[in-house]
């Protein structure tokens, strides 16, 4: 019963976690396309008023004209609308599917014994200081360096050097799977921590300063929109840890780490793409396909990095390929050494039970699939399933998993 809840639990998490993700990430990319497209208002009156930019646009049946202010319009109206529940809640909603997913069964999910034999209350330990760690450097990084000449290059370059740390660490700390899916939610941790501590309380203060009539502090608008900069360039990164889990090639890899840090540069990258070409069709900026060209250069070299070695297949003297007849009965033994602690009667993992053969015929795919195509599980191969076994599985599949 357990299992089946947690099932139930996981899926309703991440239903509701990709929900109010694509809510932040659209909103977040939209307002970084309006300021990239922003024209000086033609309008005398809007311009008295002190409004530096607007945008007219069409969509859904409808005109929209979105109007910017550098500080405030002349009355501020009673009713404001903050975007910040989406980045609340998309976090909250992440936390939660991890602690489900991963923090709930450390030792199946989040520990590889021939990385870090620790006990799961250290690895949980450390899986949360992931995130806080990384958020206090990162915060540290920006109020010391964020303000001062170059200081967007110099954070920019101290930010990337901790990313790829903390990639190093958590790769060489936890099974990779969960490796790649802390760095998304350290990511995101400083992401939803920049709207908490920066983004809301500044504009809150700004707000408080226009209704009393106090002078506004520029501080919180440079803070505030830093801040939102350094979002939509982690936007991507975050987003290929968070779907990294279903193709086990990368984090798999033995340069996993690497290759994470050179995905996550290709996101940036071609983000940036997007971020500057708004611009350039305003004659704001050179044309930006020099950062598209670097991110898919990444993603193309990163293809031919990773291909898989050619394997000769193995024939009969006839040519045609050889087909061992493999017994259920050693494909049976190494399900039970191999698979029944978390897919048997004690846990049942997904709710499969490989303790049967009637699930056993029925999950004779995924078996092949995850086994030997994918090579997921057992995850982290905890029980250390070898590649002749895997074979074997593999050349029981192949010959028509037949259970007698």
């Amino acid at each position: 019963m357990e299992t089946y809840l947690l099932d139930w639990a996981n899926l309703l998490l991440r239903w509701l976690h990709v929900i109010v993700a694509i809510a932040w990430v659209g909103s977040s990319f939209y307002f970084v396309f309006l300021d990239s497209s922003l024209t000086p208002p033609q309008d005398q009156r809007l311009r008295e008023e002190g409004a530096t930019g607007e945008l007219w646009a069409v969509h859904g049946g409808g005109f929209y004209h979105p109007v910017k202010y550098a500080v405030a319009p002349p009355k501020l109206p009673a009713h404001l609308h903050w975007f910040y529940w989406e980045s609340y809640t998309t976090w909250l909603s992440g936390f939660a599917l991890l602690t489900v997913s991963y923090l709930w069964n450390a030792s199946f999910y989040l520990i590889d014994p021939h990385k870090m034999a620790w006990h799961p209350h250290a690895a949980i330990t450390a899986a949360l200081a992931f995130l806080v760690v990384f958020w206090l450097l990162y915060d540290l990084i920006c109020r010391v360096f964020g303000q001062r000449p170059h200081g967007d290059a110099i954070v920019g370059a101290l930010v990337a050097v901790l990313v790829a740390a903390a990639a190093w660490l958590a790769c060489h700390w936890f099974a990779g799977r969960a490796a790649f899916l802390l760095m998304g939610a350290m990511l995101a941790t400083a992401m939803s921590a920049n709207v908490f501590f920066w983004i809301i309380p500044g504009q809150r203060k700004v707000v408080q300063a226009i209704r009393t009539g106090q002078r506004v502090d520029p501080i919180h608008g440079i803070r505030g929109k830093q801040r939102s900069v350094h979002n939509t360039y982690f936007t991507l990164p975050v987003l290929f840890a968070m779907l990294s889990n279903h193709y086990s090639f990368t984090y798999n890899h033995p340069q996993n780490w690497l290759v994470l840090v050179l995905m996550m540069l290709a996101g940036a990258a071609i983000r940036q793409f997007f971020v500057l070409r708004h611009g350039h069709k305003l004659g704001r900026n050179a044309h930006p396909w020099k950062y598209a060209l670097a991110g898919v250069a990444v993603l193309l070299g990163l293809i031919v990095w990773m291909r898989p070695a050619p394997v000769a297949p193995t024939v009969s003297t006839a040519g045609v390929p050889a087909a061992p007849e493999v017994s259920y009965a050693a494909v049976h033994a190494v399900l039970q050494q191999r698979c029944v602690i978390c897919h048997g009667e004690a846990i049942a993992q997904k709710s499969v039970r490989l303790d049967q053969n009637d699930q056993v015929r029925t999950h004779a795919l995924a078996i092949y699939q995850q086994v030997v195509m994918q090579r997921l599980m057992p995850l982290a191969n905890a029980t250390e399933m070898t590649d002749e076994e895997r074979q074997l599985i593999a050349d029981w599949f192949k010959a028509g998993a037949r259970l007698d």
